[in-house]
């Protein structure tokens, strides 16, 4: 058996059965990485706490997922590059931007590049960010509480892009299309 095994709603956990059912609802399927963070009751529930929050934020769908998959490749997490490639592109963010996210360089749309520059230099400056950094921010036209609000986003992600480069989740059939490797960008 695996470390980490790939748990269906009967195979996991008591506590982790309601997270897996509300996954399922959700998506119409159980993400893989979601399956095998099924292991860790805290684990999982976290994951959906915080992500809960982060969709009722301020920002939209579209900005989320930029956030998202910035947040995935900056970490070099393979899956959630994957699943959030599909996600974005279903929110309506371009190809074009979307590829160029995967490539590590910014969208050419103005707000879509300073949400991915924050959290970018989030990530790779451990939240030590110039106030110079957080000015190019709010001139996109975000607030200081949207500032915070990508803060979060950063943390959800931190869940998922680790879980996915601890555990290695399969890639789901309908996101193999979207497959990235860490040396990709």
């Amino acid at each position: 058996m695996s470390t980490y095994p790939q748990h269906t709603i009967e195979s996991a956990p008591e506590q982790s059965q309601p997270v897996l059912q509300q996954l399922q609802q959700t998506f119409g399927m159980i993400p893989n990485l979601a399956a095998k963070m099924a292991t860790s009751p805290v684990l999982i529930s976290s994951f959906l706490s915080v992500f809960q929050r982060v969709h009722s934020s301020s920002l939209t769908e579209p900005q989320i997922q930029t956030l998202l998959l910035t947040n995935a490749v900056t970490n070099a997490a393979e899956w959630p590059v994957a699943f959030h490639t599909a996600l974005a592109l279903k929110e309506g963010v371009s190809r074009a931007d979307v590829e160029a996210m995967r490539h590590g360089r910014l969208p050419a749309d103005a707000q879509l590049a300073a949400l991915s520059t924050l959290a970018r230099s989030l990530i790779e400056k451990r939240g030590r960010i110039s106030g110079e950094n957080q000015q190019r921010f709010l001139d996109a036209g975000f607030s200081a509480e949207q500032t915070l609000e990508v803060i979060a986003a950063v943390a959800a992600s931190a869940i998922t892009n680790y879980t996915a480069s601890v555990t290695h989740p399969a890639l789901e059939a309908q996101f193999e299309q979207f497959a990235w490797r860490a040396n990709a960008a």
